[in-house]
């Protein structure tokens, strides 16, 4: 899952449009929207939010929106150097936003180490994922910017409020936003460094129950950033994860144990090991089917989009507005992007035949390279489309991102096999694994930056910029995040280490980043081509993914949230990930009642006022994941240099209780601090 920003006002679309409409007729004189400044910006800014993407993806499995924070800080920077308009920073944050999607490849790629195939992260490889997966993506989603933007007339809820912030920054909110965002950052990351650095603060608790022969686990993390994914989801997401939570901890893992299933010396490495092994499974059934039903349910809309932007494309002859063309109407040629993904298949088909040259295919390599490119090509379109789509319909956090990898995964260990054969052993059977990861990673990488690519033209719409310098920005930010995507992956690795795979002898294994969504694709892709996989598990998740997507399908018609896609993560990802998220959500929903009420009672527009402080909110919660996450980046360094784990650590395992209780109490009071600034809003904050 892929964690977004989710504000939405509540009336806020139609004075947004009708701003745009007045702006966008003229072509007159206009301030600049690309400079020089603005894409070295953009560039910096996306090299510091893909470090905290990466870091807290791999920590947690999950990724966030760097739009709106990248706005913010663009407008601080920008205003310090002078003369910076919205269009500018509206360039700025469309650039850096491909930090907040290219990082998706996490999901997928890890697992490619996990499994033994690669021993690190080879920087042309995994910069050639990233790179023509985003490229291709950002082409994808220039036919579909008329369908899927200007005329299907979705909401965009996160693109409309990011055109918001670009508005309301422009005065001083701009500053005291910046201001908020670096305070933030400054306290998670002092607090991430004294818990991961000096080990003086406990990074969370837990505990396990034993009642006969069932175990039950609890625990919590005492992670901020986690709290901000928490905030920045919302409270359906939360509420989501936490009904993962429950079937998996409450009722999976104590059934099984109680039967006598897992093994392990304690009772906690019983529950730890039933719930890897098997209750995930039921989470990744989950997905799959909501994945199915998300593609399903879309097929139709997308198709009539498509069609729509064609016949428009035809009716206008060369396909692409030129300056006869509104100048908001003017995207990069058709002709060049129709050039563009027919030269991106050559590097693709590069990609696929170096990386399997090494296996021993004889004449079936040419058969399995134009496979593997035709169908990355036509199903990562397919799955640009609808994660567009439903981006639009219902916010980027509702794409099924985390569903689109499991299911191309699946798809790939299922057809690989039928296209090449069965090689002998186990170095056959891992190539057949990791090739379908490959293919399921570019993939992933095309539908997420589309997605995040068509709420940017969306937020351009709205405050007048011109699509095609919005296009041609993306693909500097794409180009700029593949190129740091595989250093800062194999810094990670070589200092902490995955779960299950570590990079040296004598490393703590502790201190191991669970890559959790990577490890379950291809832990249900090797179970399909060992023909080891537990599919009773993945049907019976099958089975309660097809409840569960009724209940969504039947809160959604009441405008209610509550992704079925979001129980399913919640039985795969770490407990103590899961709850500390899940605190980070009821702590806004309750803030944001609290502030509701008091404005009511004081007689002021609780509209307005909860707008404010949700903004607030946002960029608070991206300071947090900004802080932690790039202290983790800077200790990931320094373990590194010193070639051992916990370089930093100031005290031992005797200093553990006394770690925890201190741990608890920052905990609290961070908690507590993010509360009272999330309940209310200041005076001159509350304005439309």
């Amino acid at each position: 899952m892929d964690a977004r920003n989710q504000i939405t006002r509540a009336s806020g679309q139609a004075p947004l449009e009708a701003k745009a409409s007045e702006a966008g007729s003229s072509d007159g004189p206009r301030p600049r929207e690309i400079t020089l400044r603005g894409i070295v910006l953009g560039a910096a800014i996306t090299v510091v939010f893909i470090a905290a993407n990466v870091y807290m993806g791999l920590k947690t499995g999950m990724t966030f929106s760097s739009s709106i924070p990248a706005a913010m800080i663009s407008m601080g920077c920008l205003r310090l150097l002078g003369g910076s308009n919205i269009l500018e920073n509206n360039i700025v944050q469309t650039q850096a936003s491909a930090a907040g999607t290219l990082c998706n490849v996490i999901l997928i790629l890890p697992g490619l180490v996990l499994i033994g195939h690669w021993h690190g992260f080879p920087f042309w490889q995994t910069s050639a994922v990233c790179g023509l997966g985003g490229l291709l993506g950002v082409a994808f989603s220039i036919p579909l910017r008329r369908a899927l933007v200007t005329s299907a007339g979705l909401p965009y809820p996160e693109g409309v409020a990011a055109a918001e912030v670009l508005r309301t920054g422009e005065g001083a909110a701009g500053a005291r936003g910046l201001r908020d965002l670096l305070a933030a950052a400054a306290g998670a990351g002092a607090i991430g460094l004294a818990t991961t650095g000096f080990r003086v603060l406990a990074d969370g608790v837990h505990g396990t129950l034993a009642a006969g022969g069932a175990v039950f686990r609890l625990g919590t993390g005492f992670s901020l950033a986690l709290v901000g994914v928490g905030y920045l989801v919302g409270i359906g997401a939360c509420l989501a994860l936490l009904t993962g939570v429950a079937i998996a901890w409450g009722v999976a893992v104590p059934l099984l144990t109680a039967l006598g299933q897992g093994e392990g010396a304690t009772h906690a490495e019983m529950a730890e090991a039933v719930w890897s092994g098997q209750v995930r499974l039921i989470g990744a059934g989950i997905i799959a089917v909501g994945g199915l039903w998300t593609v399903g349910s879309l097929a139709r809309p997308v198709l009539g989009s498509v069609a729509t932007a064609l016949a428009s494309a035809r009716k206008d002859g060369s396909g692409l507005p030129g300056r006869d063309h509104p100048r908001g109407e003017r995207d990069l040629p058709i002709t060049w992007v129709g050039g563009a993904l027919l030269a991106l298949t050559v590097p693709l088909a590069w990609l696929f035949a170096n990386f399997a040259s090494g296996a021993e295919l004889g004449g079936s390599l040419p058969v399995l390279v134009v496979a593997a490119t035709v169908f990355a090509v036509l199903f990562g379109f397919l799955m640009a489309a609808t994660c567009g789509y439903l981006a639009g319909l219902l916010g980027s956090s509702s794409s099924p991102i985390s569903g689109i990898g499991i299911l191309t995964a699946m798809a790939a260990a299922v057809l690989l096999p039928l296209l090449i054969g069965r090689s002998a052993g186990p170095e056959g059977d891992r190539f057949v694994i990791a090739m379908a990861l490959l293919v399921a990673a570019v993939i992933v990488t095309m539908a997420s930056i589309a997605n995040d690519n068509l709420q940017d033209l969306k937020t351009g719409q709205l405050v007048d910029a011109t699509p095609w310098r919005q296009q041609a920005v993306l693909v500097v930010g794409v180009a700029v995040g593949a190129a740091v995507v595989a250093p800062l992956l194999s810094l990670l690795y070589e200092a902490y280490g995955f779960v299950g795979s570590l990079p040296r002898e004598g490393m703590d294994a502790a201190n191991a980043m669970p890559a959790p969504q990577a490890a379950l694709t291809s832990q249900i892709a090797a179970g399909i081509v060992h023909g080891t996989l537990p599919w009773r598990m993945v049907l019976v998740g099958a089975g309660l993914g097809a409840v569960l997507v009724a209940v969504e399908a039947w809160l959604r018609r009441r405008g209610l949230t509550f992704p079925a896609l979001t129980v399913g993560i919640g039985m795969y990802l770490p407990l103590s990930v899961e709850m500390t998220i899940a605190v980070g959500g009821v702590l806004g929903w309750l803030a944001e009642r609290r502030l509701r009420r008091r404005a009511e009672a004081q007689g002021d527009d609780a509209d307005k006022a909860t707008e404010a402080a949700r903004r607030r909110g946002v960029l608070l919660a991206s300071g947090f994941l900004v802080g932690e996450s790039f202290v983790g980046v800077i200790l990931a360094v320094a373990d590194t240099l010193a070639g051992r784990s916990a370089a930093l650590a100031l005290v031992g395992p005797d200093f553990a209780s006394y770690a925890t209780w201190m741990g608890l109490a920052v905990f609290a009071g961070g908690l507590a601090v993010f509360y009272r600034l999330t309940g209310r809003a200041e005076p001159d904050e509350a304005v439309a």
